[in-house]
Order: structure tokens, then sequence, then C-alpha cells
């Protein structure tokens, strides 16, 4: 199995990634056959601060369920707009 396939399993989760000279947090938005596309959150403000375009050959390593991502998914959550807001 190729990298690629195996981080498109992944798409529209939030993980950490280690890519290049570069890490963070962040929502892996789109996986093409050539690049990932990655939006980095601030750990602290909480929000998407940038996306970045990541050559798969470059990424090092991708963390899913420890508990620095899981703590990071809870404070992304507690930020979203509750469905009452909405009405």
């Amino acid at each position: 199995m190729l990298l690629t396939q195996k981080i498109k399993s992944f798409e529209r989760q939030i993980v950490f990634m280690r890519w290049g000279i570069s890490a963070g947090f962040g929502k892996i938005k789109y996986v093409g056959h050539d690049f990932i596309e990655y939006e980095v959150i601030d750990i602290e403000s909480l929000e998407y601060c940038k996306t970045v375009i990541i050559n798969p050959n470059t990424v090092l390593e991708i963390e899913l369920g420890s508990p620095n991502v899981n703590r990071v998914i809870a404070a992304v959550s507690c930020n979203l707009p509750s469905p009452e807001d909405k009405a």
C-alpha cells in the first residue's frame, strides 16, 4: 500500500503531522496523488491558521490517537457553534 493511499483513509481527521522541518496539529483536508492539503491549527487560538500543501514524500510522521491529539480534538470541538446558535 502506498503512503498516499494510507493517508487518504485519514482524510478529514485531526492529526499531528511532521513533514520536512515543520510539524503541527491540523486536519487532513485532501489527499491527492502528488500532494496533501493540510489545515494547521494554531494551538493558542484553536483556530485553523493556514493551509499547507505538502509533498507526500516529505511526511515523516502522522500521529492519530494520542492523548495530545485527543485534547486538541476536544478543544476544537468546544469552539464549534452549537445547533441552537444556528437557529
